[in-house]
């Protein structure tokens, strides 16, 4: 008797009957011809090439892309394997990417907040702002981080600047207290005056509202960032209206809904 049978070739090369069929099955692996009991029996060359197809796939190549591997000249070969090791450095770099964000969601603001945004979320309590109010700007940022990337990393530098403001420190505090006010509570107006002149007499700090204005659906962008979160008809909501339409007729451009 020559050769083994199935179940010896799948054990002696470390995989199942069922994998070496599969093999067969896309022509990886020639089948052998029975013998004269009715037994197909594997050689030698057989279980060579069982565990050169083995040894590819639990490498990582593609079964498609076996075959012509192993039937390739040395340099092909050579090349292929390249192209392989090459495609397996890609997926390891996206999977070390997701194991990193599993981590940093472990960890809270970090996984859809730079170090940076959440440093700064940090100053925020430590200047006496509340929980809910530093959650409320996390909010808003990460959406502005969504909408305008490409203007976030500026806008996180201008918030920097205006956090060593106090008087501008006071204005926003001054605003989250606001929020609890009634709509038609007077010191609204007040206040709304009060944040539009400061923006007008600071220029860097004005960017803090103008720099998030995206290039397209400015308006719709803009409108999901400075007003998330707001009711309609809130005192927040009309403060935000005041001081918008005060930078209007100062000339300065604040995106109204339906424009562009």
């Amino acid at each position: 008797m020559n050769g083994v049978t199935i179940g010896q070739a799948a054990a002696f090369v470390d995989v199942t009957v069922k994998t070496v069929r599969h093999y067969h099955k896309l022509g990886l692996v020639k089948e052998p011809e029975r013998d004269s009991s009715g037994y197909r029996r594997y050689g030698s060359a057989e279980l060579l090439r069982l565990v050169q197809v083995r040894t590819l796939a639990a490498a990582g190549v593609p079964l498609a892309e076996i075959g012509p591997m192993i039937d390739a000249d040395p340099a092909r070969f050579a090349a292929a394997l390249a192209d392989v090791e090459r495609q397996l450095d890609e997926r390891i770099a996206e999977l070390i990417a997701r194991r990193d964000t599993l981590r940093r969601l472990a960890d809270g603001d970090r996984a859809l907040l730079p170090d940076r945004a959440v440093a700064l979320l940090e100053r925020l309590s430590g200047l006496g702002f509340s929980a809910a109010e530093a959650a409320a700007a996390r909010e808003g940022w990460v959406l502005a981080r969504a909408l305008v990337p490409e203007g976030f990393d500026d806008y996180l530098t201008h918030v920097e600047d205006a956090l060593e403001d106090t008087r501008f420190v006071a204005l926003i505090k001054r605003g989250a207290e606001a929020a609890g006010w009634e709509p038609d509570d007077p010191r609204i107006a007040e206040l709304a005056t009060a944040m539009a002149d400061h923006f007008l007499a600071n220029p860097a700090h004005l960017q803090i509202v103008t720099g998030l204005q995206a290039r397209t659906d400015a308006a719709t962008r803009y409108e999901l960032i400075a007003h998330h979160g707001e009711e309609q008809g809130s005192a927040a909501a009309q403060g935000i209206a005041l001081v918008e339409a005060k930078l209007r007729a100062a000339g300065i451009h604040i995106p109204r809904p339906g424009t562009h």
